[in-house]
């Protein structure tokens, strides 16, 4: 018996597999957005409608999405890998020509409902392409050079489309996410660290471009990067977000000033309150201890993703269930180190936290492929 006949015939069937989904990693996500549910009704003043409300509708239909996706068998997400990964990229080229325009960035497709922004989308169909290319991939061919440039030109190019945009950020986290893949799934080291050394020039690069005719970031982004290494140099200009933004957090301490009672957040000293900066928000009403316990939450949610992935009994399973817990890491990991001043400001929000569609919808289809792996996994 082959494992394909083993997996289908030992996995749970019909209504049965509903039975058999990781009901701690549905509740944790609950926990999660319902933290957020509290924020966003705190920075709208004490008020659901503005943007509580549109998040409960947006995580309601993110559980039924993952529930769908929870019920599909893996290995049919695995055929489907490049027609997904394929639209997202045809999606990234409508936004480059039609998408809609917002402070200066040009990342969102307009569907009078919401906005999407294909970029997010584009963060879990290439770890679910890399998942599907190294399973086809015989193990005695991953690191052979053939074999390395394929996913290295699957990986260029979302990351270059979403340069374009300009999003710095998600471009970063794309390229970053994919790398990860390709290092889980056993691509010699020695890449890596040529990598590593063509950043640094790359680093070096950027710096050097500035104020010339070949500059290569946009201005705001050196403005970033300048206010990231002493926002104190332009305290009401470009340093305002991280020093408002620090000023939340410290004053916070270890228990909070209360639920809807912080001062930077009410008196719209934050910007990007419900955004970008809402765990700012957080650390000041919650204080130490409820940002910690946001960050407690995540971690279990890390902890379930990697349990599955070493439960899972075939090598696609493994790899995407991975990546999406190296994707979704990276979520909070940059935000929050972003807020903190320990990173440059670069527009990544909070995973099931920040208000906003795409992010929302997007994580809990990707948290629906880990489910899938779970219930679908032999038994």
């Amino acid at each position: 018996m082959s494992f394909l006949e083993y997996n289908v015939k030992s996995a749970p069937t019909g209504w049965r597999k509903i039975l058999h989904l990781n009901w701690a990693l549905v509740l944790l996500l609950a926990a999660v957005a319902s933290l957020g549910f509290l924020m966003l009704y705190s920075v709208a003043g004490g008020s659901f409608e503005r943007y509580a409300e549109d998040q409960m509708i947006r995580f309601a239909m993110g559980l039924v999405l993952m529930v769908f996706v929870a019920m599909v068998p893996v290995w049919f997400w695995r055929n489907l890998s490049g027609v997904a990964f394929g639209v997202s990229i045809l999606l990234l080229l409508f936004v480059e020509f039609f998408g809609d325009v917002r402070m200066g960035a040009q990342r969102w497709i307009d569907l009078g409902f919401m906005r999407l922004q294909p970029s997010e989308m584009t963060k879990i169909t290439l770890v679910m392409i890399l998942a599907a290319y190294y399973d086809w991939l015989d193990l005695s061919k991953v690191s052979r050079p053939l074999y390395v440039l394929i996913p290295l030109l699957i990986i260029a190019v979302p990351t270059f489309l979403t340069l374009t945009q300009p999003d710095l950020g998600t471009a970063l986290l794309i390229l970053v996410g994919g790398g990860a893949v390709m290092f889980l799934a056993g691509v010699h080291w020695a890449y890596f660290a040529g990598v590593i050394a063509a950043g640094v020039g790359a680093v070096s690069a950027v710096f050097a471009s500035r104020g010339t005719g070949w500059q290569l970031l946009e201005d705001y982004q050196y403005r970033r990067i300048d206010t990231f290494l002493d926002p104190s140099q332009d305290p009401l200009g470009a340093g305002y977000h991280i020093t408002q933004s620090q000023i939340a957090l410290g004053s916070g301490g270890w228990t909070g000033r209360g639920f809807m009672e912080g001062t930077q957040s009410r008196l719209n000293f934050l910007p990007e309150k419900h955004t970008d900066f809402i765990f700012t928000t957080l650390a000041e009403e919650l204080g130490f201890v409820g940002a910690a316990s946001l960050l407690f939450l995540y971690i279990l949610i890390l902890v379930f993703c990697i349990y599955t992935a070493i439960t899972a009994r075939d090598r696609y399973s493994s790899l995407l269930v991975m990546g999406i817990a190296v994707a979704f890491f990276l979520y909070f990991a940059v935000n929050m180190a972003m807020v903190m001043g320990l990173a440059p400001v670069v527009g990544v929000p909070l995973p099931l936290v920040s208000y906003g569609g795409s992010a929302m919808l997007v994580l809990m289809v990707a948290f629906g492929l880990v489910q899938s792996a779970h219930v679908h996994r032999p038994r």
